[in-house]
């Protein structure tokens, strides 16, 4: 059993439990996942319809908003995905903060950077995008005049290296003024990050390739820089140890993804926020458990995969982690703690809207209340 500051027995966890997250204090353990749903206005500002949208979804024990690109060369390959590199984007952003606090939620903001994850066609002056090696990932990227093969990136320089620990530096300042209780670091699901972690996209001889100890330098750098403005109580990180979408893979798992799971527990971060399975993010089978990142990792531990009730409050029941996450639950049920506490029937969601523009299948998912009073 983990031996932290939150340790109950187990009959008195579900999924209603109270918990203390840092210095926040949690209603539930009920997570808001962040997804990426497309709706950011004009210079990838947040607008007011995504201040209705996360303020629909107050109730849950913490929101993570959406991964939000730290620098122009940051932008990802999805349309109209949020920055927070801006003064328009930091101003679209305090509009939602400002909506969840109205309602009495919490709210952080997950930081990435995309690396190879995007396309000449959504870079500043058609640059290359940068990854730490020169190695094309499978599949297509999504761009202004449509679909399109993902391009060789560039290799980054030792040298560039500092300015992207200086973009995550300022973004997670430009958070704190946005008006969010904290940041989530994204090293998960092939960004930058995550490349830079695994051997099948690192293949660099400097001191950010080869041994883990190097590979794991970037994302150890940044998670520091972000402490030193948010404090380590206000600071989260975002792991996918099993994902392989886009080709992401690595020649030991185990090894790398403990060895990351021990570094970040010895600096005492807020959460380490754990992708299990999912079938969205590629997966051949799991080959880095979750007990195998509990046993490394002696904090809060939130996990995400898919799951309902029952088996979130299984696992939470069991201590096999802190708190869960969920994201298409709470996108089509943005008052899901209610439905889940009366037992009443869930919305379903539309995938086709899940990225888009407008209200559909983002503001108009019905509350219970409406569907009750009909």
């Amino acid at each position: 059993m983990i031996d932290n500051q939150n340790t109950f027995t187990p009959v008195d966890i579900n999924v209603f439990s109270p918990y203390k997250l840092g210095n926040l204090e949690l209603p539930n353990r009920m997570i808001m996942a962040p997804c990426g749903r497309g709706r950011a206005g004009v210079g990838n500002a947040p607008v007011p319809l995504n201040a209705i949208y996360y303020a629909q979804r107050a109730s849950a024990g913490l929101i993570i908003a959406e991964a939000t690109q730290v620098s122009l060369s940051g932008e990802t390959n999805y349309p109209n995905s949020p920055g927070i590199h801006s003064p328009q984007q930091v101003a679209g952003w305090k509009l939602v903060t400002d909506a969840v606090h109205e309602q009495g939620g919490r709210i952080f903001l997950q930081l990435r950077h995309s690396g190879r994850i995007s396309h000449p066609d959504l870079q500043p002056n058609g640059a290359l995008p940068v990854a730490p090696s020169a190695i094309a990932p499978t599949g297509n990227a999504m761009t202004p005049s449509g679909l399109k093969p993902y391009v060789t990136p560039r290799a980054m320089d030792t040298s560039e290296i500092p300015g992207i620990i200086q973009q995550f530096r300022q973004a997670a300042e430009n958070a704190l003024h946005a008006g969010f209780d904290g940041v989530e670091v994204h090293g998960a699901h092939g960004y930058l990050l995550d490349q830079f972690l695994r051997s099948g996209t690192n293949q660099r001889t400097d001191k950010y390739g080869g041994l883990i100890e190097n590979r794991a330098r970037l994302l150890l750098e940044v998670i520091n820089v972000v402490i030193g403005v948010w404090g380590k109580n206000r600071v989260g990180v975002r792991l996918s140890p099993n994902a392989t979408l886009c080709d992401m893979h690595d020649s030991n798992p185990l090894e790398t993804f403990g060895y990351v799971a021990t570094a970040i527990s010895d600096i005492g971060l807020a959460y380490l926020h754990l992708t299990e399975e999912m079938a969205d993010f590629g997966r051949e089978h799991t080959t880095v458990p979750t007990s195998y990142i509990r046993d490394r990792f002696c904090g809060t531990l939130i996990v995400n995969g898919g799951y309902n009730q029952e088996r979130a409050n299984a696992v939470l029941t069991s201590q096999k982690a802190d708190l869960i996450s969920f994201g298409k639950l709470f996108i089509a049920n943005p008052d899901l703690p209610r439905r889940f506490l009366l037992n009443a029937p869930l919305n379903q969601i539309d995938p086709t809207t899940l990225g888009g523009a407008g209200e559909k299948g983002y503001t108009d998912y019905p509350f219970l209340t409406s569907i009750t009073n009909d």
